[in-house]
């Protein structure tokens, strides 16, 4: 899937490639049942410098979490440890990577919400949304189903802020995504 998207009167797009992994250790992703996804997605922006630094942000609502599956969760990159902000990669156009792993049993369902993201140069620790899209999978008798990525719109950044702001209390996340 390819998203484009304007920053600075400049044209950008970030790829998505959603696929099964069967060998896992080749990617450095922890045990799981062969056919798990892995997503990447890949920004391309040509501004130099800072103008070409971005966050990915992500939130996850799977069956097994601690809300049962009922609300999406931060998705942090587990081997940062405790962090105190909200990205999951940060940097210049960095690429998400994720390669979730999860035990053939239970059956389960697996939603991520990915974001891409921009700080705000007026605005010391506001962050604003660019685009973002959902991707995914379902376990069913040890067997997994890959949910395809999908656009999401800005409203779906907007129904996550209350659980930035709970997380992050010291970062200001914008309405909708920036123009």
């Amino acid at each position: 899937m390819r998203v484009d998207f304007t920053l600075r009167d400049l044209p950008g797009r970030v790829d998505v490639n959603v696929a099964p992994v069967d060998d896992r250790p080749a990617v450095a992703a922890w045990p799981a049942p062969a056919g798990l996804p892995a997503c990447e997605a890949t920004i391309s922006y040509p501004g130099p410098g800072y103008h070409g630094v971005f966050g990915w942000i992500q939130l996850v609502r799977s069956t097994d979490n601690a809300s049962g599956g009922r609300e999406f969760e931060l998705d942090p990159l587990e081997v940062l440890g405790d962090v105190s902000h909200p990205f999951c990669f940060f940097g210049i156009r960095p690429t998400l990577y994720d390669a979730p792993s999860r035990d053939p049993e239970p059956d389960l369902e697996w939603l991520a919400h990915s974001f891409v993201t921009v700080l705000d140069q007026a605005r010391p620790g506001q962050i604003s949304a660019l685009l973002g899209f959902s991707w995914g999978f379902r376990l069913s008798a040890g067997r997994p189903v890959i949910t395809p990525p999908e656009s999401l719109d800005a409203a779906a950044w907007d129904e996550h802020r209350e659980v930035f702001v709970r997380n992050y209390p010291n970062w200001t996340f914008a309405p909708g995504f920036r123009a």
